[in-house]
């Protein structure tokens, strides 16, 4: 008898969505063109008549039980990776057998992270597999060159096949094993071409099947798609232990690696590195990369100190407010900030402190490519347009932060002691903060204000007193 073959099954190639039927575009995901029908497999008979896996006989467990307080520790206790910007985000480094996903966007710099990390590894003693299926291995060897990313354990495998992959793991049994990219290695034993769903999925699963039974940290390089997220089904940031996001701007040298996903550490964590001639650097107080370097003289800047996860930065917002070129709609441009945020303190700033904003085309941006999008910085971004608008400085030595209501009440925001201490520890002498139980360290004055009215008072953007 014949054996029974499944329905049709469609895939997404894009998101890995399932649906029994064509359609020209992904309920999941919204793509088009892109789902494609998935291979039909036989189908297996069980008893009973239903259809599923085969019953296999039993087997002896390969593991015992044990209680929980005997498990070993040393089995899930980080090593080092020798950056520390990245252990800060890992939680300690690498822990054996963990699968880490790296993503970002082309030319971000994330081959180039790898192979410092690669190169510290295997300068502490460690031996180190780099794979790269997208690249030559000349070419790899020339950006080592670059970078003096060269190291006596550190092998390299251009390949893109997942079974010499393997191969090479046996051979040179490896502490440390990066593959550039997940998307770019393929295997034999599954259809389709490299980089679609089925291939993605299982590539992933054997390299997480072989960090599991060699306990064998192994980090992947993966792609994005045009709105940000991994390339590839959803189920590869299921199937990995740590997903990280590597952000930055191509015409920045600021380079963030954020926790997106971790199972050995939190997930509010930032990592902070600078591009430069040399390759990448950590940068381990990057406060200075924020707040353009001078004192604060000019008009239409304001201090604030922003929270990227756990770590507080010192940032810098600018402004300028100019007259209308034109009979045109006023011009708002924003960068590096929530535009939203920016719209709605316009209009508080014309509403409840009689600033008029209406007809002039205001610019608002920060310094050194940090993006501000938490409501702390609403208080900073205000006082900057005012200091713009009555072309006047604030002085030296003082930080705003505070969430700006549309009533222009001041409210508090979370880990507003953290962020005075940053404050004070790059000496800053006067804070405005929101109504509450503030703390500040010394030689730091904190001066409560209630509303946005009041804030404008206190630093002489109005008739008052400054402080």
């Amino acid at each position: 008898m014949p054996p029974r073959t499944r329905a049709p099954r469609f895939e997404c190639t894009a998101c890995g969505h399932a649906s029994a039927k064509w359609v020209g575009r992904c309920s999941e995901c919204g793509g088009w063109g892109t789902v494609e029908e998935a291979p039909n497999l036989p189908a297996v008979t069980t008893g009973g008549g239903r259809t599923g896996v085969p019953p296999s006989p039993a087997a002896r467990p390969s593991s015992p039980v044990r209680l929980i307080s005997e498990v070993d520790l040393e089995t899930a206790t980080a090593r080092p990776t020798g950056v520390g910007e990245l252990d800060r985000v890992l939680g300690g480094g690498f822990v054996p057998g963990v699968v880490v996903l790296l993503a970002g966007e082309p030319g971000v710099g994330k081959s180039t992270l790898l192979l410092e990390v690669a190169a510290r590894r295997a300068r502490l003693g460690a031996t180190v597999l780099y794979v790269t299926g997208e690249e030559s291995a000349g070419q790899v060897r020339l950006r080592a060159e670059r970078t003096g990313a060269l190291a006596p354990h550190l092998f390299l495998s251009a390949t893109a096949d997942l079974e010499e992959v393997a191969a090479h793991v046996e051979a040179v049994d490896p502490e440390l094993l990066v593959v550039d990219s997940v998307q770019t290695v393929g295997t034999a034993t599954v259809d389709g071409t490299p980089g679609g769903v089925s291939q993605v999925r299982a590539v992933t699963s054997a390299l997480v099947a072989l960090a599991k039974q060699r306990d064998l940290p192994v980090v992947l390089i993966g792609h994005v798609t045009k709105d940000g997220a991994v390339a590839g089904p959803r189920t590869l940031e299921h199937l990995v232990d740590v997903v990280l996001s590597f952000e930055g701007e191509r015409h920045s040298p600021l380079r963030l690696v954020r926790g997106m996903k971790n199972r050995f550490g939190a997930t509010d964590e930032v990592g902070c590195f600078e591009m430069n001639d040399g390759g990448i650097a950590e940068v381990s107080d990057p406060s200075g990369l924020f707040t353009g370097g001078r004192v604060q003289t000019v008009a239409g800047q304001a201090i604030t100190v922003a929270m990227e996860g756990k770590r507080p930065l010192m940032a810098e917002v600018q402004a300028l407010v100019a007259t209308r070129s034109s009979e045109s709609a006023p011009r708002r441009v924003v960068s590096d900030l929530d535009g939203g945020r920016v719209a709605k303190i316009l209009a508080v700033l014309q509403e409840r402190c009689h600033l008029r904003l209406h007809d002039k085309d205001v610019f608002v941006a920060t310094v050194g490519g940090l993006r501000l999008r938490e409501p702390a910085s609403d208080l900073a971004i205000a006082i900057a347009i005012a200091s713009a608008y009555r072309n006047e400085a604030v002085r030296p030595g003082l930080i705003a932060v505070g969430e700006v209501g549309l009533g222009g009440e001041v409210r508090r925001v979370v880990a507003l002691e953290r962020r005075l201490a940053e404050a004070g520890r790059l000496g800053i002498s006067r804070a405005l903060v929101p109504p509450g139980d503030v703390r500040s360290p010394q030689g730091l004055g904190a001066v409560v204000v209630d509303d946005l009215q009041g804030a404008l008072l206190r630093v002489g953007l109005t008739t008052a007193q400054t402080v």
